[in-house]
């Protein structure tokens, strides 16, 4: 129903006489006042909403031409690379936090440092035997026939 016709039903059946109660002409202006308020409410509402729907459309329309924009752009650009299919990728672990005193730390600690100090002398010892080459004496080198 748009606002002129459901103003004039308004003005038609302004008044709805409810049994058991008198009609006083102060009620009816008063519903007659509130009608009113009611209806320029309405109205005010249904204009906000056209001006939405304009500014929507305008919104659209800058849209759809930027898009076109785009689109002639990219055709008479050099065609690019396929993008390289990206895995997905798998959430990293979450570091567990230990609840260590600072006496198990400390130990704990000093047994990293003690590994740590193994493993480099193993490395030391091993660049030592390849620098000075195979041992002739030992029976793993190479005996041409």
């Amino acid at each position: 129903m748009t606002s002129v016709r459901f103003r004039d039903y308004l003005k038609i059946h302004a008044v709805i006489p409810i049994s058991g109660r008198r009609s006083d002409s102060s009620s009816n202006m008063k519903k007659a006042k509130n009608l009113k308020k009611r209806i320029r409410r309405l109205e005010a509402r249904m204009q906000k909403g056209a001006k939405k729907l304009a500014r929507l459309k305008r919104k659209l329309e800058a849209a759809e031409t930027v898009s076109a924009a785009k689109s002639t752009n990219k055709a008479t650009a050099p065609a690019a690379k396929p993008a390289a299919v990206k895995e997905p990728r798998v959430a990293k672990k979450v570091k567990r936090k230990l609840n260590l005193t600072p006496e198990r730390r400390a130990q704990l600690a000093a047994a990293m440092r003690g590994r740590w100090a193994a493993k480099r002398a193993a490395a030391a010892t091993n660049t030592q035997k390849i620098s000075s080459g195979p041992d002739p004496s030992s029976g793993d080198a190479f005996q041409p026939r």
